[in-house]
């Protein structure tokens, strides 16, 4: 077998439907475009995205990076550094840090986060704790409690 004898299947290939080539062809005079307008004309009808004219959705939409989240939760935040000035194995909440005045409003539940060391054993009782906060408060003999 050679390369030019390779030919599909009798009936396999049909050939392509002339139209706007009179009546008797079955698809004469507009060609299946109908009566004007701007679907019958030649060329594009109209660009991606175009919706008759009503602001389209890829303009509607907000830009830049990502969407607000809706009901975020917002947290008074304190980072482990910030503890670090605190006597040894004293039980730390929102309520004591505002007397301690580390924190100077609430914002929400408190939450800790991770940044700076921390080598003196503390309670503390938070809502929500980064793990890298969580492990360096257990790493100094500390402990960490989840509050609602």
């Amino acid at each position: 077998m050679r390369l030019q004898d390779a030919q599909p299947k009798p009936g396999s290939k049909r050939r392509r439907r002339r139209v706007g080539r009179g009546i008797s062809a079955g698809q004469g005079a507009s060609g299946g475009f109908g009566m004007r307008g701007q679907k019958s004309r030649s060329g594009r009808g109209t660009r991606p995205g175009f919706e008759g004219g009503q602001l389209p959705l890829y303009r509607r939409i907000p830009k830049l990076k990502h969407f607000p989240l809706v009901n975020q939760k917002k947290y008074t935040i304190v980072n482990v550094k910030d503890l670090a000035a605190l006597p040894a194995n004293t039980e730390v909440t929102l309520r004591s840090l505002m007397d301690e005045g580390i924190v100077t409003a609430d914002d929400g539940p408190l939450k800790i986060l991770g940044d700076g060391d921390l080598s003196v054993a503390l309670a503390v009782k938070a809502a929500a704790f980064t793990q890298s906060a969580k492990s360096k408060i257990e790493a100094a003999g500390g402990s960490c409690e989840t509050t609602a």
